[in-house]
C-alpha cells in the first residue's frame, strides 16, 4: 500500500522511465514503449545453457540441447539461464548500470532474472553467488554490478548472498577487449575459492550480469568446483545469443 509520504514525493518527484526518462506510474519500472523493445528469451531454448532455438518446426521434445551441450559431456554447471537478449536495448540497460553508476537499475533488472531463472529455483539454490570484481577494479567502479543483482535477488528469494569465498586474484583485460580463444586465456586460473567450506554440499548459483562466450563464468565454476558443491548453477541478466 502506498503510503501519503509517496503520494507526496511523487507529486514533486515522480517515478520516471528507467529507459527514456517518462514520467510513469509505478517505480523500478519501463514506459510502455520502452519495454515493448526488450527481447526476452523464452522457450524453446537449449535445456542446459538456455540458449534459445530460432526455428525448430513445432514444438521441441522437453529434454532438447544445442549443439554444443550435447558434445560436452562432463559441464561445469547444472543449468543456465539469462532473462534479455544482449541486443542494443538490452546492452543499453547493462552498460547503464555498469559504467554509469545507474545502481537502481539493478532492482529492475533482477525483477526480470527472478521468472528467467524458474527452472533453476526448481531445482534448488542454497547460496547465491556474484562473480567478484578484482579488487582494483572494485576500488576504480566503486561498486560489482553483479553483487548488486545477487543482493536484488537475495531481497526477493530470502536466499543468502556469499560476497567473499570466491575471489578474482589475477587482474585480468575487460573481457570486451577479446573474442574467441583470447577470452578463455584471460581469464584461465583468475579465480579462485577463499572459503571452500562456504561451498562444500551447497547448490551454488552464479551471478553475473552478461553472458557472451561464457568464459568467465566457466572459470568461475572450475574455481568453485574445486570445493565439491552440489551443483552449479549459472543466471543472468543478459547473454549473446548468436
Amino acid at each position: 500500500m502506498r503510503t501519503w509520504w509517496k503520494y507526496i514525493l511523487d507529486l514533486f518527484l515522480p517515478p520516471r522511465c528507467k529507459k527514456c526518462g517518462k514520467i510513469i506510474c509505478d517505480d523500478d519500472a519501463l514506459c510502455d514503449d520502452c519495454f515493448n523493445e526488450l527481447n526476452f528469451i523464452s522457450a524453446p531454448y537449449c535445456q542446459r545453457c538456455g540458449i534459445p532455438f530460432e526455428d525448430v518446426g513445432g514444438k521441441p521434445p522437453h529434454n532438447w540441447l544445442c549443439a554444443e551441450c550435447a558434445r560436452d559431456k562432463h559441464p561445469w554447471f547444472r543449468l543456465c539461464r539469462s532473462a534479455l537478449h544482449y541486443d542494443e536495448f538490452g546492452k543499453a540497460l547493462i552498460i547503464a548500470l555498469k559504467f554509469y553508476d545507474r545502481t537502481d537499475d539493478a532492482r529492475i533488472l533482477a525483477k526480470w532474472m527472478k521468472p528467467a531463472g524458474k527452472d533453476i529455483w526448481a531445482q534448488g539454490v542454497d547460496v547465491i553467488v556474484p562473480v567478484p570484481l578484482h579488487y582494483t577494479r572494485l576500488i576504480k567502479r566503486k561498486y560489482n554490478q553483479a553483487a548488486l543483482l545477487a543482493k536484488e535477488l537475495s531481497a526477493m528469494t530470502s536466499i543468502p548472498v556469499e560476497y567473499s569465498a570466491l575471489i578474482r586474484h589475477r587482474r585480468t583485460r575487460p573481457q570486451v577487449e577479446f573474442s574467441g580463444s583470447i577470452r578463455r586465456r584471460n581469464v584461465r586460473g583468475a579465480f579462485k575459492v577463499k572459503h571452500p567450506e562456504k561451498f562444500r554440499g551447497k547448490r551454488v548459483l552464479l551471478i553475473d550480469d552478461v553472458m557472451t562466450t561464457g568464459s568467465t563464468l566457466k572459470e568461475c565454476a572450475k574455481a568453485i568446483n574445486s570445493a565439491h558443491p552440489l551443483s552449479i548453477d549459472v543466471l543472468t541478466a543478459a547473454r549473446v545469443c548468436r
